[in-house]
């Protein structure tokens, strides 16, 4: 049995004090002497003063060749600035700035990490972190050590691989910079919430070329409002140093840890997209001395670039992480047939243990260049990955026996007071290989036309061993991306492009995440897309308005036959709508972060027969794809240091799977935030998240229900209030 290394041996706060103390402590030891040189070490770090703000330019990823301003593609960032305005701490708040992202409840029922969806589509096999594939494992509860998040939308398994077919998402780490600063930060809130966190980095000023180390720690614990008595707690600690071995060669290692001890809650019974009459919205329909979640996250990176000469750059990086995930889960499922009215017996898996280890070996090679050929210029990347991803998993549960119990609806007992039997439940060993080769080009056709070209090749092969029988499953596809795209330029701070991109899902792409392949003889699921946009800088630059068209085919949707209960390449779907984006300053003092996004979702053709009670999904929008999304962050500052914000966020009515008639209710959800800048050092900050306590579910399970077992649904957070200080040295 896997053996948990306990994160919170010493209370979160007290850990965190001594953390911050001692590298605080590192940081004011005196300097040695400065050599004559240190007039030129001032003058290089004056590009790492000025914060970014709302406004992204480029993206952090090497495969984007181009500024975002010549990439013909949706790209929405999320900066640091607008995270650290919001207090989004994890990456589902971070997400929830960006429109036509929804979220799935249950995180898969059984371990599994985020589920999102872009465009209407799963994105949780296209995690990237710093451009590499990130676990689909775990959960993403702290941005304390990242520095923006991008959303790339559309089709595009020639950037992310297998599977991107509405997006993929990739969050960008914090790295060591040429200044020296440290920040501390401490924040006290309604629900229990108290969090400590530490931001030093120091030039190493007799270290190879442009030398720097950095530090992350970070202490939190809360209870999340709105919810009885459910609690999260987790401590992180991420160092990183950048050692230039010579002018044209730096190597960067990083180190990510974190720790997660939590309550799980997977939310309140449902039918048909509502909550069941007689259920109070802070009832735990789990069981706190038995439930829990533990989860232990580790990350190794070592990044390598090398300048090859003024056009052309080498940069390689490779990665080990694992993520240990032991948790003991209860279903919110309940059964009323045949009982008194408000009555219930639990149905779904209680007290059900899932102890799952993900390891994790990535790498990635590009050399970029810049050359010209018969006049045209060429701005190239060419690259190659590997990875390896294996998934041990243990099941087992505690064999609560119900027989003749049954219990209140509106006062579910929350503790199990009766007898456990441990019952194993067999395992899974999976691993999942996976290759690619890939290039990139933007060619330069005219002063005022790009054409952008991109083709990846990649090999993905899997195996999965039951534990119990023996019995081993594989799965192996290999298979051609590409993307085009043509850019005009009318004007020098605007773009028109046209672009088309393809994308693959294949049997295994689940792998690592469930232990499964999804029809071991069918081909890969394909996706394209085509999209007509345009980008404008305006106000000098510091204001991005986008607007884009698409269309996201999926030709060959996997699907079981419920009358051979066979999986089938026999489904055909599409989203198409409207992308729209506001970010950046209008004024000096008024800053804006807004997008709206309309999604026409629709099931072609679908092999599936009904299931009884439903109906047919031909014709019928996508599960949990609302039509109309939008969202918007603005901030405003009123005088010299005091600065108000406020937020909204909007998600249209959605449908809670695609042959049902149950829909889930629309909602608004409004912030607010106010700043003051105390002096240079000090800072405070007020945020009050949802202002007027609106009950909304955020996150769906893709069934209705029935009266022997219920669906569930997820609210989002209640009102909260977090104040937090700031100080910087």
């Amino acid at each position: 049995m896997h053996t948990f290394i306990q994160s919170f041996a010493l209370p979160p706060k007290k850990m965190m004090a001594s953390a911050v103390g001692l590298a605080v402590a590192a940081l004011a030891v005196p300097a040695q002497a400065e050599s004559p040189n240190v007039t030129q070490l001032d003058t290089i770090t004056v590009k790492d003063v000025r914060d970014q703000g709302y406004k992204a330019n480029e993206s952090a990823s090497s495969k984007y060749v181009k500024p975002l301003l010549d990439t013909p593609q949706t790209v929405t960032v999320v900066t640091k600035k607008v995270m650290e305005e919001q207090q989004a701490l994890s990456l589902r708040q971070v997400l929830s700035n960006v429109s036509g992202i929804t979220f799935d409840a249950g995180e898969g029922g059984g371990g599994s990490g985020d589920k999102i969806n872009i465009r209407g589509f799963s994105a949780n096999s296209n995690m990237q972190i710093d451009g590499l594939h990130d676990s689909s494992q775990n959960n993403r509860t702290d941005t304390f050590n990242i520095e923006q998040v991008e959303v790339l939308k559309g089709p595009n398994s020639v950037f992310g691989g297998a599977g991107t077919t509405g997006g993929a998402i990739n969050q960008v780490s914090k790295s060591p910079k040429q200044r020296d600063f440290a920040e501390v930060g401490a924040s006290i809130g309604t629900d229990n919430y108290h969090r400590l966190t530490l931001d030093a980095n120091k030039t190493l000023d007799d270290v190879g070329v442009d030398s720097a180390a950095r530090i992350n720690l970070m202490a939190h614990e809360n209870e999340v409002p709105g919810r009885d008595e459910v609690d999260r707690q987790r401590f992180g600690i991420a160092p990183s140093v950048t050692i230039g071995l010579s002018e044209q060669t730096r190597a960067t290692l990083s180190y990510f840890h974190q720790t997660d001890d939590n309550l799980p809650d997977y939310g309140l019974p449902a039918r048909d997209g509502k909550i069941l009459p007689g259920v109070d919205s802070e009832s735990y329909f789990g069981w706190r001395n038995l439930d829990e979640e533990k989860i232990q996250s580790d990350a190794v990176t070592l990044k390598l670039e090398h300048e090859l000469n003024d056009t052309a750059r080498l940069e390689n990086q490779t990665r080990y992480s694992r993520v240990d995930r032991d948790t003991i889960i209860s279903a919110a499922h309940v059964n009323t047939d045949g009982l008194a009215p408000g009555r219930y017996t639990p149905a779904g898996p209680q007290a059900y243990r899932r102890d799952a280890q993900t390891e994790l070996w990535v790498n990635q090679t590009g050399l970029s260049t810049e050359f010209d050929t018969d006049g045209l210029k060429h701005d190239m990347l060419i690259g190659a990955e590997i990875s390896r991803e294996s998934y041990d998993l243990t099941s087992s549960n505690l064999g609560l026996d119900f027989s003749g119990i049954d219990y209140d609806l509106n006062n579910p007992p929350g503790l199990w007071n009766g007898d456990t039997t441990y019952t194993p439940r067999g395992g899974t060993d999976a691993e999942l290989d996976t290759r690619a080769l890939y290039v990139f080009d933007t060619v330069t056709l005219h002063p005022q036309w790009d054409l952008s070209l991109g083709l990846r090749h990649d090999w993905v092969s899997g195996e999965t061993t039951n534990k119990d029988s023996g019995l081993t499953t594989s799965s192996s596809d290999q298979m051609f991306s590409g993307r085009a795209g043509l850019v005009f330029k009318p004007a020098d701070n605007g773009r028109i492009y046209l672009a088309y991109g393809t994308s693959f899902n294949p049997s295994a792409e689940a792998l690592a995440t469930s232990g499964r392949v999804s029809g071991e003889d069918l081909k890969p699921e394909k996706n394209n897309t085509w999209e007509l946009g345009t980008k404008w800088e305006l106000l000098d630059g510091r204001l991005g308005l986008d607007g884009a068209l698409f269309r996201v085919d999926k030709t060959n949707a996997r699907e079981t036959n419920e009358l051979t209960n066979e999986l089938e390449l026999a489904g055909e779907q599409r989203v198409q709508g409207v992308e729209l984006g506001l970010t950046g300053e209008l004024t000096e003092q008024w800053k804006v972060f807004a997008n709206y996004t309309l999604l026409d979702s629709e099931t072609l053709k679908s092999a599936a027969a009904p299931q009884t009670g439903g109906r047919s999904a031909e014709g019928q929008p996508l599960g949990n794809t609302p039509r109309n999304s939008g969202n918007l962050w603005t901030t405003y500052e009123l005088a010299s240091g005091l600065e108000i914000g406020y937020g909204a966020r909007y998600v249209g009515s959605r449908y809670v799977a695609s042959d049902v008639d149950a829909k889930i209710d629309s909602y608004w959800l409004h912030n607010a935030m106010a700043s003051y800048r105390v002096n240079e050092a000090l800072s405070l900050q007020l945020n009050v998240n949802n202002l007027f306590d609106e009950e909304y579910v955020e996150r769906v399970r893709g069934r209705p229900g029935t009266d022997t077992r219920s669906s569930a649904v997820e609210l989002g957070d209640g009102r909260s209030a977090v104040l937090s200080a700031n100080y910087r040295f």
